[in-house]
């Protein structure tokens, strides 16, 4: 289909985009500042079942506590309350998780609030960086600031190996697990240290994001293909995301400093051919895992793969009718009156009806993209 000029469906993809966004609002949102809160703990739980009853809790992560503290800290300004949660998600990493005698969060507590899993991960760490540089760009306040540097601090001096990367996973007392580097949590890394940079300048903040992109260029890039791989190259059984070379393309296309590196230009290669391996042509469906040939290690359709597709084509020239098409897709396939569905399997039934907290802040950032597109 050859691209639909920006002037011929602009008021089609404006309305689409409106009503998507309304039912963000009226939907989703509520879903955690209601059923998906426990009050007692200050704390969201880890899912709702499809009738918006809170699955058991075996566990919180900081993780997804941080991943709501961004989702209210966006929201400042346009949903009631949303100022006054975002205040008690912060206050509660820092209660619940923060490790008084090591530094750093622990990875979760169990469902009374003591420690359960006590190993300091890279993925959480990365995700209260981010979320703490949205709620200070926000509000402010010193306190907010005071643990953003703090993470920063334990970055650079726990998790960096020296060479422009970081461990993934590291034992309560900072002690080696032997982790090694993965893909998933050094994106989010970047993702964090760009949230960083768009709230302050910070030199040591830049120059770190700068060895991580040059690190993962020579680390993750497949020389044959050029797209991301989610293990180091010479690792067995490697695999490649189609969902994270599109979300690592946006941050690359979008971010000044990072436009026209060696990574960026790398994913700006990769692109098209993610879409072929990775994006069913009928159905607009994102595949979760595939091998270099091609072959998929997982085919399972994922709302938060989907919603990173539509977030990267933003970024796409000519891309109005593509960017249409797959908010259709999203839609259609994933969002649903009383909520939305985690994931499809191969043939595109539903295979995960329960709705995690940790997936708002995905429709979140999508949706920003969208706002900006949209202009």
């Amino acid at each position: 289909m050859p691209p639909v000029s920006r002037s011929a469906s602009q008021p089609e993809l404006t309305a689409l985009f409106a009503s998507v966004q309304q039912h963000f609002q009226d939907v989703i949102v509520p879903l955690w500042q209601g059923p998906g809160w426990n009050a007692d703990m200050a704390l969201p739980y880890e899912a709702l079942d499809a009738g918006h009853q809170p699955l058991p809790p075996q566990r919180y992560r900081a993780m997804a506590c941080a991943r709501q503290l961004y989702l209210f800290s966006s929201l400042i300004g346009q949903v009631p309350a949303a100022e006054e949660r975002a205040a008690a998600l912060f206050r509660s990493l820092q209660q619940h998780f923060h490790d008084a005698e090591h530094g750093g969060w622990f990875y979760s507590i169990d469902p009374q609030g003591a420690p359960l899993d006590q190993r300091k991960d890279l993925y959480t760490h990365a995700f209260i960086l981010f979320a703490c540089a949205h709620y200070w760009g926000k509000v402010r306040e010193p306190l907010v600031e005071s643990v953003l540097n703090a993470t920063l601090e334990v970055l650079a001096q726990r998790f960096a190996t020296g060479d422009g990367l970081y461990e993934a996973s590291l034992d309560r007392d900072w002690s080696s697990l032997d982790s090694g580097p993965l893909q998933n949590p050094l994106m989010h890394l970047a993702e964090a240290f760009l949230a960083t940079l768009s709230v302050r300048e910070d030199i040591a903040v830049q120059r770190a994001l700068v060895e991580l992109c040059t690190a993962m260029q020579k680390r993750f890039i497949d020389p044959h293909h050029s797209v991301l791989m989610e293990k180091p190259l010479g690792a067995v059984d490697n695999w490649f995301e189609p969902g994270h070379q599109f979300e690592w393309y946006f941050l690359l296309e979008s971010s000044p400093l990072l436009h026209g590196s060696k990574l960026h230009a790398s994913l700006e290669r990769a692109f098209v051919l993610t879409e072929q391996l990775g994006v069913d042509p009928q159905t607009g469906a994102v595949t979760a895992m595939l091998d270099l040939n091609g072959s998929a290690k997982d085919a399972t359709q994922r709302i938060w793969a989907q919603a990173e597709y539509l977030r990267a084509l933003t970024l796409r020239p000519n891309s109005e009718g593509s960017v249409q098409r797959q908010l259709q897709a999203l839609q259609q396939r994933f969002l649903h009156a009383r909520g939305w569905y985690e994931c499809r399997d191969e043939q595109g039934e539903v295979s995960r009806k329960d709705m995690p907290s940790t997936t708002p802040y995905h429709l979140a950032t999508c949706y920003r993209g969208l706002v900006d597109y949209l202009g």
